[in-house]
């Protein structure tokens, strides 16, 4: 295993990360009927994680609104962190991995409350 340090190891991250959550029983159903074109995600997901991992702003948007109108709660994003950290732990190791574990959980957190509190 290695650090994350280029976006040849983004694409590796994301990629699997989504395959995995496309084959799961709990996410797989909302993004498969959310995401048209599966390859556009990805693009831009690459250039979210390069964004908020190496600080090159290659991301330009606003990542909540597709989410909050989704009927999502704690299992999904709590299946969505697992996800992303198995992911993660199976192929990077060192700071930049953490990082990217740390924000993914931050990323659920934030979006979790925002939704709760826009269903309250």
């Amino acid at each position: 295993m290695k650090e994350i340090e280029s976006k040849a190891d983004i694409v590796i991250m994301v990629n699997a990360f989504y395959d995995k959550v496309r084959a799961n029983k709990v996410l797989g159903p909302i993004f498969n009927e959310h995401i048209d074109d599966w390859s556009k995600h990805l693009k831009k997901m690459y250039a979210f994680w390069e964004t908020l991992l190496f600080q090159k702003i290659t991301y330009r948007g606003k990542p909540f609104p597709p989410h909050a109108k989704l009927a999502i709660g704690l299992e999904h994003f709590n299946t969505w962190v697992a996800l992303f950290i198995e992911t993660v732990d199976s192929h990077f190791i060192g700071k930049t991995a953490e990082l990217a574990k740390a924000r993914a959980i931050n990323i659920a957190n934030v979006f979790h409350h925002k939704i709760h509190h826009i269903k309250s």
